[in-house]
């Protein structure tokens, strides 16, 4: 593939909701762009960009995937992503990597929770937007009432360029407004000028609005609609590409990625209308003394790049997807990695068309590639010129709200789990992973019950680990509630030296986490020396509880009294005299088991907020208060027991179709109820088997 100047590249990301046709619509910009010689189905596995085992066998797509083609005398990084809400990682990797995002909705179904989301993503990483409607091939497809519920969500700034005239259910042909003309297809998406449907006054209501929007961007535009006078052709172009830059107008097109009718004229839009890399891939970076920096896209400049997507195979090694901002990236330079600070050493730097590699020789500042065999290099880190070391920002990728214990089928494959879902993370830093020294678990949390079952499937099939996926432990703690004076005594005659430690200690409640450990000894009854040997005994018992065995936690234990022995005292038979007076003061000092504590903020639209009260309420929870969010949200806050919150996530996506959102940190212990003891107890057997 030959280079192309940063001025002639477009980076364009497709994104919406799962089932809006994104896939589908790629697959007809590849065709229609001559990259691609025959459409691909999703239901046949032989689309270009869903090319992963698991998409193929899910009809869906589960990363990001890129295909880079030329229209004219333009070249389109076109990226792919994933409409569910599970893969979301992937969505936010391809907008972090474009300048563009074209947002494909269907026209049966309208504006969903997945078209608001990639929007406000796109808004929030000030990327240019455009609608495309898609699907106005199927029954009930209905353009117009989409175009309204685009201007009911989104504002004025959505101007329609492409409108089909609608005859009973089929559209039979389509407008382009800035050209003022009409297109019919035929069977191959082939187009056709025709001549212009009777449209009554809804055409000149249609192009006034485009004037309208094309005259805020420019004062002498502004000057010539007022004194009446027509745009040209070219003034409308200019226009709209000023308007879709600034963000002041997100165009709206429409056609069928099926039939490709209207696919030539997203494509002409896409090149026409949207930034290049040259006008928007410059960015503002820090440098090592943390200061802004701008780096401007041009070729002239020294290097700077950044990684936004890592594939980690086992069979095929590691690829990491690369957007160069300034600079040439070229395999006999070594660049700096500004996390690092170490040089890294490149391999093969290509052009990546869904499967398919395409060796070059170098990468020009504005284009996207990938190179080979990065030992260092993760998502997010930057690549730079020695001579001007910087860090892009970071991807902030959505935060892991499912968290699930991984139990193998196999003993002995904990580590080989653990490594393969590091490899994993390396690919999909939405997941994460901890190994939990308290439970004995190793846990993985990411998106939803998809994204995890994913994990498992490729745990299985790239690293031969088999897995299942069980509801985590909870760490619960135990404590006392009333105070005891206990005696322990360790007294054992043997051959030589006996073993003697005898101690009276007081345990009682306090509010703290630590054990308070004090002596108030009179009259030398326990050598000083010993103290230290009683609060270890002490120590090392409150790491298990006389209820379930989960650690002990606010205890004060007072030692008051004792004995010795000149010979037969040791600090060994004072740690055991504290270990009897330890069980004997915990089992009479009126032993409860704590649950941990959450404090939960949990973001939802107005019309939800009952749903999620009443779920806290089921989930033995407490609301402490709500707070108005901008766009008709609701924060609600409130207090619950962890051990009722590891699938919330999926309760909340449900209720509120994925609108809704939460975070969830500990806050403190809170006694458990006494119905729920025996459940925990008999929890606690298992886990003592098992180890």
């Amino acid at each position: 593939m030959r280079q192309y100047l940063a001025g002639k590249i477009r980076n364009i990301a497709l994104a919406g909701h799962g089932g809006s046709g994104k896939t589908s619509l790629a697959e007809a910009l590849l065709f229609k762009a001559g990259e691609i010689d025959r459409l691909g189905k999703i239901a046949d596995g032989n689309t270009a960009l869903d090319f992963d085992p698991e998409e193929i066998k899910r009809q869906v797509s589960v990363s990001s995937a890129m295909y880079p083609f030329t229209w004219g005398s333009v070249k389109i990084n076109l990226i792919d992503t994933p409409g569910l809400f599970d893969f979301a990682g992937g969505m936010y990797e391809g907008v972090r990597a474009a300048e563009s995002v074209v947002i494909a909705l269907s026209a049966k179904d309208g504006v969903e929770v997945g078209t608001e989301k990639a929007y406000e993503l796109a808004g929030k990483m000030k990327k240019a937007r455009m609608f495309f409607v898609n699907k106005m091939d199927v029954e009930h497809a209905d353009f117009y009432k989409v175009l309204e519920e685009l201007k009911t969500k989104f504002g004025p700034s959505v101007c329609p360029l492409v409108v089909p005239f609608v005859n009973g259910d089929k559209a039979e042909c389509y407008i382009n407004l800035v050209e003022n003309k009409a297109y019919a297809y035929d069977g191959k998406g082939n187009p056709k000028e025709t001549a212009m449907p009777d449209f009554a006054h809804r055409l000149d209501g249609l192009r006034n609005a485009i004037s309208e929007a094309v005259a805020e961007t420019d004062e002498a535009l502004f000057e010539k609609y007022f004194s009446g006078e027509e745009f040209t052709r070219d003034e409308i172009i200019s226009g709209i590409h000023k308007g879709v830059k600034s963000g002041s107008i997100t165009p709206v097109l429409c056609g069928s990625s099926v039939t490709l009718e209207g696919i030539d004229m997203l494509l002409d839009a896409m090149v026409d209308h949207l930034p290049s890399a040259y006008e928007s891939a410059g960015e503002v970076a820090e440098n090592e003394k943390g200061e802004p920096v701008e780096i401007a896209c041009t070729d002239e400049a020294p290097l700077a790049a950044f990684v936004f997507k890592t594939v980690a195979d086992p069979f095929v090694g590691k690829l990491s997807y690369v957007k160069v901002v300034a600079g040439k990236l070229s395999g006999d330079f070594a660049p700096i990695n500004s996390r690092t600070g170490q040089p890294e050493r490149l391999g093969k730097i290509i052009y990546v068309k869904g499967k398919k590699q395409e060796e070059t020789a170098f990468l020009t500042a504005g284009d996207i590639g990938a190179i080979t065999k990065l030992s260092e290099t993760v998502t997010g880190d930057s690549l730079c010129d020695p001579k001007r070391v910087v860090s892009f920002e970071k991807i902030q990728f959505p935060h892991a709200t499912l968290s699930m214990a991984v139990k193998v089928k196999k003993k002995g494959d904990e580590g080989k789990v653990a490594g393969g879902i590091a490899r994993l993370i390396e690919e999909d830093p939405s997941l994460s992973f901890e190994q939990n020294a308290e439970t004995k678990q190793q846990i993985i949390s990411g998106l939803g019950e998809q994204h995890l079952d994913i994990v498992v499937s490729k745990l299985k099939s790239k690293f031969g680990v088999e897995i299942d996926l069980i509801p985590p432990r909870v760490p619960y703690r135990e404590t006392i509630r009333k105070k005891v004076k206990v005696e322990g005594k360790h007294k054992k005659q043997t051959g030589g030296h006996g073993q003697y430690g005898h101690v009276w200690i007081e345990f009682e409640p306090h509010d703290g986490e630590e054990l308070i450990f004090e002596t108030n000894v009179f009259g030398g009854a326990v050598p000083k020396n010993y103290f230290p040997a009683v609060e270890k005994g002490l120590q090392e018992c409150i790491k298990k509880g006389v209820i379930a065995g989960y650690p002990v936690v606010g205890l004060k234990a007072t030692l008051v009294d004792g004995s010795y022995h000149p010979v037969d005292s040791s600090e060994m038979a004072f740690k055991t005299a504290a270990a009897l007076a330890y069980k004997a003061g915990m089992t009479q000092a009126s032993p409860v088991l704590l649950e941990p504590i959450g404090s939960l903020k949990v973001i939802v639209p107005d019309a939800n907020t009952g749903d999620v009260m009443g779920e806290l309420n089921k989930r033995r929870g407490r609301v402490l208060g709500m707070n108005p969010v901008e766009g008709g949200m609701q924060e609600v806050i409130g207090e619950v027991p962890m051990s009722e919150m590891h699938d919330f996530t999926t309760f909340l996506r449900s209720v509120t179709q994925g609108r809704g959102s939460f975070t969830l940190t500990f806050e403190r212990y809170e006694q458990l109820p006494a119905n729920l003891e025996d459940a925990v107890k008999e929890d606690a057997r298992k886990m003592a088997e098992e180890e």
